[in-house]
């Protein structure tokens, strides 16, 4: 790979089927805060309208993010060598996003996820693809984005690892998905070690440490001993943490009048927005800010890309927030 680039993101690829439910309810359970999406069993249950968005997926949402902040951004992933994986290929193109490393795979299908869309929230059904998996040589990238990968995938973690260690100068991410919470912190004991920032929500990191505690201190501590230098944690509507070095930090969500619309996204607009700050050279305060403020406007539209910001329209609103709005140190 002769072209230096600074980003590459490595995670599954897929086209989500938005599906928008008004017929549905939810039942949530007071003790643990967790809510069940339910509609009628054994029914025809009508819907307003559905949509399909190509190239989509925790890794290509990132890569699509960095590209539009400036950043030379490639995708490693697969897709089938059928009309979805085509139009996920065109998709990355359209975005600036380098699609070299994007395999094409005869004979297979490219992922298709379907968004049960009711109010603000959403609830995906996923499926992975078995594509075979190994890491292409991409040079030097000065950071690698690791995020959601299939639940057949653990080897391929190993193989990472391997790369990193045979580049010493590339830096990592991960936003660890589903199938990687799953595996354990013991199984992917290497890439947490290696890792320079790592983004994940509040239930997430529950799940990761396997502890109850809704602590922000507590759970960004415990992440911190598994090996990351900069922990992030999301937590929805009432902002995000920090910790790096011996530093807390707490920034409520930005404050946008807009009421948001459809939340698919804006965990990974925050996490990939923050990676790229901090390569741009924002210092922690900062690239929070610029997290904030995209993930913000994710939520205005439907899908994960779609109100992704290129690096002008997000220095200008960068430029004129709050003057209070700010990060704050916590114990």
């Amino acid at each position: 790979m002769e072209q230096k680039l600074d980003f590459v993101a490595i995670g599954d690829i897929v086209i989500d089927a938005f599906i928008r439910l008004e017929q549905a309810h939810e039942v949530c359970n007071i003790a643990t805060g967790k809510c069940e999406l339910c509609v009628s069993f054994a029914d025809k249950v009508p819907y307003a309208f559905a949509e399909e968005i190509p190239a989509v997926g925790n890794s290509a949402n990132a890569a699509v993010a960095a590209a539009r902040l400036g950043l030379t951004s490639s995708l490693i992933a697969n897709v089938g060598d059928d009309q979805h994986g085509r139009e996920c290929l065109e998709a990355l193109k359209k975005n600036g996003v380098i699609e070299t490393f994007v395999k094409s795979n005869p004979g297979l299908k490219t992922n298709y996820h379907y968004v049960l869309w009711y109010g603000k929230d959403r609830t995906i059904l996923i499926k992975h693809e078995d594509f075979p998996m190994s890491m292409p040589n991409v040079g030097s990238p000065s950071w690698l984005y690791l995020s959601s990968l299939g639940e057949k995938s653990l080897p391929y973690h190993a193989e990472i690892e391997k790369y990193l260690d045979a580049h010493p100068d590339t830096k990592l991410v991960f936003q660890p998905g589903t199938y990687q919470m799953e595996f354990g912190t013991e199984a992917l004991a290497g890439i947490y070690k290696k890792t320079k920032l790592f983004f994940c929500n509040v239930e997430e990191a529950q799940r990761i440490l396997k502890i109850e505690t809704r602590d922000l201190p507590t759970l960004m501590k415990k992440l911190r001993e598994l090996g990351p230098e900069v922990i992030v944690v999301t937590d929805g509507p009432d902002g995000a943490y920090a910790y790096f070095e011996d530093t807390m930090l707490s920034i409520p969500a930005y404050p946008d009048p807009r009421p948001a619309y459809e939340r698919t996204g804006a965990g990974d607009a925050f996490a990939s927005t923050f990676t790229a700050a901090t390569i741009l050279g924002k210092n922690v305060e900062d690239s929070l800010k610029w997290a904030g403020i995209n993930s913000a406007e994710v939520v205005q539209g439907i899908g994960a890309q779609k109100g992704l910001m290129h690096r002008d329209a997000l220095e200008a609103v960068f430029a004129k927030a709050p003057a209070d709005w700010k990060a704050t140190k916590i114990n």
